[in-house]
């Protein structure tokens, strides 16, 4: 993942209808440090007022799962989705 002297970054994938709100499929994000999960959802719904429209993100983290809570960091392949139910 890309590194400069002045901030890091990792790799952002939307999925589905998440990709439609901001407008693109993926890209690089600036991480000035370690943050967690939820820290980051809330930059992207700052970042991308539509985001408002997705009750419910979820994200994983490396291709898997994760919580909230759980940290990112440079270089981290971060996907964010909402959940999908089947029937």
């Amino acid at each position: 993942m890309a590194q400069t002297a002045m901030n890091t970054t990792i790799d952002l994938l939307y999925f589905a209808r998440v990709a439609e709100l901001v407008g693109k499929r993926a890209e690089a994000w600036p991480l000035a440090a370690d943050t967690t999960g939820e820290r980051l959802l809330a930059e992207l719904r700052a970042h991308y007022p539509r985001l408002a429209q997705a009750q419910r993100l979820r994200l994983a983290i490396n291709q898997e799962h994760a919580a909230p809570a759980a940290r990112v960091q440079a270089g981290d392949e971060v996907a964010i989705f909402e959940p999908v139910t089947g029937g």
